[in-house]
């Protein structure tokens, strides 16, 4: 407090209150009660700390009344605490059992001793006043975006921030890297949570949560604020880059245009508060795939990433993006930061490959499933090659997807298809038990598979035959555009029968080349 006092009551008492509530913004009802608790506490040390004593003043003559608080019981145990019935009726006739009866204790001739401790015991419910009106300033501001000023920098770097009548800490691990602040300086920083604690109310802040972020595009965008426009996720590697998916249900509003403004005013802003953070928005899909490609290629970013084929992997929750050759580190960003990114925004661990890798990876998948299936089932590799062409990559699917699905590689008849599911389910063994669940999840696996129809494409074209689209698609020719590419002697050398001629050859290539829109 401003200066030192002594304690009489009456107008001394209401000017010290209102003193103190100035001086500490705090509001006068509070200080009174502070003031109570300090005079009751020194009327304890005077009467018995046993006793249950309580002070009141009065705050408009500021006049000081001690009461000492006692239980009605039906017969007292301990008479420092409670009272027998029989004699509080005589002071309250219509007092009952479990009721308070308060006495009024002579008042206190306040010495320099009670003095000193009246002082260290009003300071100190003060002290508990400040943190509970902080805590009530901010209990409810969890999720928004507080602004202050910088108090002093300390030397671990936390930054003391002043929101007027509050002071909190911005650990340094919260302070976006390379951002520097001096002294007076205005900061902003997300309310991550408020705690009451033993040492008072705790107001955790943060500038490199992904939150701040979704809040500084709300305070932007207007479209965003009025829940027209959604943010649906939010990765950010603090101070670099970050991404945020948005999305509308309106169909006419275009939700990644209405967060980079008007000239990127919008994004601007949100940048420059970032210190200069990149910041890639993409439109939220439903679709996984289709999200998956946003996120990986943002229009927004410096340079788009055309992404040829993804393939989902969702029994180990993967996805693999493969984009051409050239455009693969940048796909992968510095560091892997965009992948890394990207993976954190969907939910899904990403990889992404070249076009040669996935060919080579494609070749060496075609080549071991092959031989797999042609050992497993012990039948010719051509029947293996087969398999592996139309996209069966376990024994499971073998033996229990249904029926039709086998048939329709071309060349397999009812007979083979029986025993090739007979010799798949002898493999597996006759576990009866776990039969059903297996086909289920088998057929459900099969029908869901990213299989891109490529083999059926080829084998579609005239002359190829299911075995000769299995050897294409060993030596990497998988699409329409891949046929197309050959010059008709390759294809002669990789079907490798001197039965296919030129003149089919030819037919096949032009037919591919003819559907694939080249002619």
């Amino acid at each position: 407090m401003a200066q030192a006092f002594s304690i009489t009551g009456g107008t001394e008492i209401i000017q010290v209150a209102d003193a103190v509530a100035r001086e500490k913004n705090l509001n006068r009802e509070s200080v009174m009660t502070a003031l109570e608790s300090a005079v009751a506490s020194v009327a304890r040390k005077k009467y018995g700390h046993e006793l249950n004593i309580r002070a009141a003043i009065n705050q408009k003559d500021g006049s000081i009344k001690i009461f000492r608080d006692l239980k009605v019981v039906e017969k007292a145990e301990d008479h420092n605490q409670e009272i027998d019935k029989k004699f509080a009726v005589k002071k309250n006739p219509a007092v009952e059992i479990g009721e308070t009866i308060s006495e009024e204790l002579p008042p206190i001739d306040f010495g320099r001793v009670a003095g000193l401790t009246f002082k260290q015991v009003l300071m100190s419910k003060i002290r508990e006043a400040e943190r509970e009106r902080e805590y009530e300033d901010f209990k409810d501001r969890t999720g928004e975006i507080a602004s202050g000023v910088v108090e002093r920098v300390e030397n671990n770097n936390d930054i003391l921030i002043n929101f007027g009548r509050t002071e909190t800490v911005l650990k340094r691990d919260q302070i976006i890297p390379r951002e520097s602040y001096r002294k007076g300086d205005r900061i902003r920083a997300y309310i991550i949570d408020v705690r009451r604690e033993r040492k008072g109310p705790q107001i955790f802040l943060s500038r490199t949560c992904n939150d701040f972020l979704a809040a500084l595009f709300a305070q932007e965008v207007p479209e965003i604020y009025d829940g027209v426009v959604k943010i649906k996720a939010v990765a950010r590697d603090a101070g670099s880059r970050a991404k945020i998916a948005v999305y509308s249900d309106d169909s006419s509003i275009d939700a990644v245009g209405s967060c980079i403004g008007p000239r990127g005013s919008r994004v601007t802003a949100v940048y420059n508060e970032l210190q200069g953070e990149k910041i890639d928005i993409i439109e939220w899909s439903n679709d996984l795939a289709t999200l998956a490609v946003n996120a990986i290629g943002s229009k927004t970013r410096d340079s788009m990433v055309e992404v040829q084929k993804i393939v989902i992997d969702e029994d180990s929750h993967k996805i693999i993006a493969v984009v051409p050759d050239d455009q693969l580190s940048l796909a992968i960003g510095r560091r892997g930061q965009n992948v890394k990114l990207a993976s954190q925004l969907i939910g899904w661990n990403i990889d992404i490959i070249s076009e040669t890798q996935d060919a080579t990876r494609s070749v060496d998948d075609f080549n071991r499933l092959s031989t797999m299936f042609a050992e497993n089932l012990n039948v010719d590799e051509v029947i293996g090659q087969l398999l592996a062409s139309e996209g069966f990559t376990n024994m499971e699917e073998v033996a229990y997807v249904e029926k039709s699905e086998l048939l329709k590689i071309e060349g397999f008849e009812d007979s083979l298809v029986e025993e090739l599911q007979k010799r798949a389910e002898e493999w597996l063994g006759n576990n009866k038990e776990a039969i059903e669940a297996k086909k289920a999840k088998a057929q459900a696996a099969f029908v869901k598979k990213d299989r891109t129809g490529e083999s059926k494409e080829i084998t579609a074209l005239p002359n190829i035959t299911g075995e000769i689209a299995g050897l294409l698609i060993k030596q990497g020719v998988r699409t329409l555009e891949d046929v197309a590419d050959l010059a008709s002697d390759e294809l002669i050398e990789i079907v490798g029968d001197d039965e296919f001629t030129k003149e089919a050859a030819n037919e096949t290539i032009m037919t591919a080349r003819e559907r694939a829109g080249w002619i």
